[in-house]
């Protein structure tokens, strides 16, 4: 187990989450100040997970050819730059600038993604769920930098609320890339890496268990990208509940996410992926469940939370499926495909989201998830006997 490795990418998933944080929590309300329409107020959260979906085969093809470590430590300095742009969109007071800023910054986001990949490319494959949920972990630091990062930089430039703030992101990125230069050699990039091409695309794709890994993901990202997008416009701008409240609940999101990382991974060694990706579905299916109770602050922070577990649960378990479904030497087109599905979905929701909250009001938006999330489980019910879930150790690749 390279510990090198993953505490690079755990640090790096650390400063990621921070600037995903920041760009989830002040995103819509940004965007609500700068345009005229307030219908657009997401435009700019929405755009970066349009961007992370467009950039997600690129990114694989881009570091196929030219390796991990160098294809990760140029899309971080690319997070740099667009925070420069966020800037200075606040300087001038423009919006168009601010939402090319925002979907900039989700090209380096479509490349973090793949840090869960990098993780379990350090380790022996039997150790697979436990390196993925142990960097995803790293993003636990994200979600207390980040309210510190947007109270400390709110008014840190005079006139310019919020500059601060993506002024710092901009200064931790460029941290994030020579850090990222630093990595070690990974499975399939260390000498061992196998040169015939690996079986055809639709041979993969069509396998039952690689279509239910890429459905769990999606289920996990869509469904967790429609209600996070939705909630901090739901809370501020039409509940009337204070900024601090708003971001409270958006950090108990993130911690949510991430904590149960502390065990998901040692758990799916125990379990098995089918049982915790059904128990990450039952997640959300609750999240839901709660947020159709009401829309108190408790009422938003218990959903947000069960989101998050949910979220974790759902996301690794698929991760770690998806890797008993292809070869080493046929990672990258099975990864891009999974990704573009994963984050296209994702987009979608987020595009969605200020849509159906604006026109037909929060309990609308929460019912939209549950028939993916009834999908989700039945497929899982459905491969819990798979052939693949069940080879030893020592054959998985």
């Amino acid at each position: 187990m390279s510990y090198r490795n993953l505490s690079i990418l755990f640090v790096c998933q650390l400063i990621s989450a921070t600037g995903t944080f920041v760009l989830i929590t002040l995103g819509g309300i940004i965007g609500s100040t700068l345009s005229a329409n307030k219908a657009l107020a997401t435009l700019p959260v929405s755009l970066m997970v349009v961007s992370v979906a467009a950039t997600t085969i690129p990114a694989a093809l881009l570091m196929r050819r030219i390796g991990r470590k160098a294809g990760f430590a140029l899309a971080s300095l690319s997070a740099a730059l667009s925070m420069v742009l966020a800037t200075y969109a606040l300087f001038t007071a423009s919006f168009p600038w601010f939402v090319a800023a925002a979907a900039a910054f989700g090209i380096n986001l479509a490349f973090t993604q793949q840090y869960r990949y990098a993780a379990a490319e350090s380790v022996a494959p039997v150790y697979t769920g436990r390196a993925i949920s142990l960097v995803l972990l790293g993003a636990i630091g994200g979600a207390i930098v980040g309210p510190e990062l947007i109270a400390r930089g709110e008014v840190l430039i005079d006139g310019k609320t919020y500059a601060g703030t993506l002024a710092g992101l901009a200064v931790l990125f460029v941290v994030q890339s020579i850090l990222l230069l630093f990595l070690g050699p990974l499975r399939g990039e260390d000498g061992t890496q196998i040169t015939a091409a690996g079986r055809p695309l639709r041979e993969i794709v069509t396998q039952p268990l690689f279509a239910v890994a890429v459905l769990g993901g999606t289920a996990a990202y869509g469904v967790m990208t429609l209600i996070m997008t939705a909630t901090p416009l739901s809370m501020h701008v039409h509940d009337g509940y204070s900024i601090n409240e708003t971001a409270n609940v958006i950090r108990s999101h993130v911690l949510a996410m991430y904590v149960p990382s502390l065990v998901s991974g040692f758990l799916i060694e125990r379990l098995g992926t089918v049982r915790m990706m059904m128990a990450g579905a039952t997640a959300l299916l609750l999240a839901c469940i709660v947020g159709l109770q009401g829309q108190s602050v408790s009422h938003y922070l218990s959903a947000l939370i069960l989101l998050g577990v949910g979220w974790n649960f759902l996301y690794v378990g698929g991760t770690t499926m998806l890797t008993l479904t292809y070869a080493i030497n046929e990672r990258f087109k099975a990864q891009a495909v999974n990704d573009f599905c994963v984050f296209g979905t994702s987009a979608t929701a987020s595009l969605l989201a200020g849509t159906v909250v604006h026109a037909q009001g929060w309990y609308t938006l929460i019912v939209v998830p549950l028939p993916l999330l009834l999908l989700c489980l039945t497929s899982l019910f459905l491969v819990r006997r798979d052939r693949l879930l069940h080879r030893p150790a020592s054959q998985a690749v």
